[in-house]
């Protein structure tokens, strides 16, 4: 065989293996969550103010697109369902790929939960490998994430996992995402309407101390240390919720964790009657997320929180105007309508007693 012959073999092959790729990004389920990781891929590089990481409280709870046309501050969240922490490092990894953001948030419910607890559902892991790029650092967030290598191969090449829904490729919003990136309307927010009340915890005064899972624990160790060395800005966050007495204590012992590192902590469930929390109607199931009405209460409370330690200190810029940034002004008028007509369902849902259906999930 000639040279020319081995070559023309080794192209046909990466053409190949170049297309199969893109095809198996098409062809991964779609969801909310598949838009929110094609969307950040989408945005302009360095445009990013900062990224929120965590868990499925992220995107109803705090609304970026009303931050933004607020305070013209560019946030996105990368978040997951019941993401577990052991991906946080690795997450940032995939932002500073493209984006040079001021300050990393991070939501910090799942800290408290024992890694073992939030094996049960193997999707909720998919959702953030199976969501990422093909890059080295894909390789290694499975290799963290997927404890045994022998169950590794179908998450390095996930085309076996979705290659029945090769019928999808006929669908628009699977065959745009071909490369992976496509702006996400609401920039990673979701807007809920459903109403499902939860009685109003007072865990205030609640100074004990629990330990964190061993595990958790390790890594986010971890994650303050590299936090340290890559020289980010960083805040810790707990968004509002029906929290448990022994997750309170469990809370309080990350806050003492970050705060001694240096980090700021923010327990927003401290400040229920200043964000002004209607347990009755601001949240969609229960006491777990919020709703639009609660995410609007929410994001203003955040919004004064981020004047105050981050725009008034010069951290934070404000880009409304900026011709650059125009996506970012389509979202926040997509926020608006939907605020509108999404408060409307809330009230009404709230008044009618028409509750969210745990099991329908609607």
């Amino acid at each position: 065989m000639t040279k020319k012959q081995v070559a023309k073999i080794v192209v046909f092959i990466m053409i190949v293996s170049w297309i199969l790729l893109h095809v198996t990004y098409c062809i991964r389920t779609n969801g909310d969550v598949k838009d929110r990781f094609v969307g950040f891929y989408s945005e302009k590089k360095n445009t990013i103010d900062a990224v929120m990481i965590g868990s499925s409280p992220v995107y109803p709870c705090i609304s970026n697109p009303m931050i933004y046309g607020d305070m013209g501050i560019t946030l996105y969240p990368l978040a997951s369902n019941m993401q577990r922490p052991v991906a946080t490092k690795y997450l940032i990894e995939e932002v500073l790929k493209t984006q040079t953001p001021d300050l990393f948030i991070f939501e910090m419910r799942m800290w408290t939960a024992e890694d073992e607890n939030l094996l049960g559902n193997m999707a909720h892991t998919r959702e953030v490998t199976d969501n990422l790029k093909y890059s080295i650092n894909r390789i290694k967030t499975i290799n963290a994430m997927v404890e045994d290598p022998s169950e590794r191969l179908s998450y390095y090449f996930d085309i076996f996992k979705y290659h029945s829904n090769w019928k999808t490729l006929a669908l628009w919003s699977q065959l745009r995402t071909f490369m992976y990136e496509y702006p996400d309307d609401y920039k990673g927010f979701v807007p809920f309407s459903t109403v499902g009340p939860a009685p109003k915890t007072d865990n205030a005064a609640i100074t004990d101390r629990e330990p964190i899972p061993a595990e958790q624990e390790e890594y986010l160790t971890d994650l303050l240390t590299y936090l340290k060395e890559k020289n980010l800005n960083a805040l810790f966050v707990i968004t509002p919720y029906d929290v448990q007495e022994d997750e309170q204590k469990k809370i309080n012992y990350i806050s003492d964790m970050v705060t001694t590192a240096g980090y700021s902590f923010l327990d927003m469930d401290q400040y229920v009657d200043e964000i002004g929390l209607d347990y009755d109607v601001d949240f969609k199931d229960y006491g777990t997320h919020t709703n639009i009405v609660g995410a609007y209460k929410v994001t203003k409370f955040f919004e004064d929180y981020l004047k105050e330690n981050y725009v008034d200190k010069g951290v934070l810029d404000d880009h409304r105007g900026d011709s650059g940034y125009k996506s970012w002004d389509e979202a926040y008028k997509l926020w608006l309508d939907a605020y509108e007509t999404g408060s409307e369902k809330v009230f009404y849902n709230a008044e009618n007693k028409i509750y969210y259906d745990l099991e329908e999930g609607e």
